[in-house]
C-alpha cells in the first residue's frame, strides 16, 4: 500500500489533482480537466487525467461514485495519515522547524 501512494504522490501532475480535490471535492472528470487547463495552464488530455485518477484511486488517495452517466471524485486522506502514523516523531513540539539563515 505504501508503495502505490509514493508512487501515486511522485507525480507533480497527480499533486495538482489532488490539491484541486482538496479544494473542491466531488469534481467530474470534465470540471478536473477545465480546473487544470485553467488555473494551472497544463494542457493534458480527458484521458491522461482519467490515468492521473486510476492511479490515485489504487493509492487509496480518491474516492469515485457514480450518479447517473456522471462519476464524481473525492479527496480520501486517511491513507496519509496512514503513513504520518507509521513514523510518528517523539519531539513534544510539532511545530516546523525554524530556518536558519546562512
Amino acid at each position: 500500500m505504501a508503495d502505490d501512494l509514493f508512487k501515486a504522490l511522485a507525480d507533480p501532475t497527480r499533486r495538482i489533482i489532488l490539491d484541486e480535490l482538496a479544494e473542491k471535492s466531488g469534481q467530474t472528470l470534465f470540471e478536473i480537466c477545465s480546473r487544470l487547463s485553467m488555473r494551472h495552464r497544463l494542457g493534458i488530455s480527458r484521458q491522461a487525467v482519467s490515468q492521473h485518477l486510476a492511479v490515485l484511486e489504487g493509492a487509496g488517495l480518491v474516492e469515485a461514485r457514480r450518479e447517473g452517466r456522471y462519476k464524481f471524485h473525492e479527496l480520501n486522506t486517511a491513507p496519509l495519515r496512514h503513513i504520518a502514523e507509521r513514523w510518528p516523531t517523539d519531539d513534544p513540539d510539532p511545530s516546523p522547524p525554524k530556518e536558519s539563515t546562512p
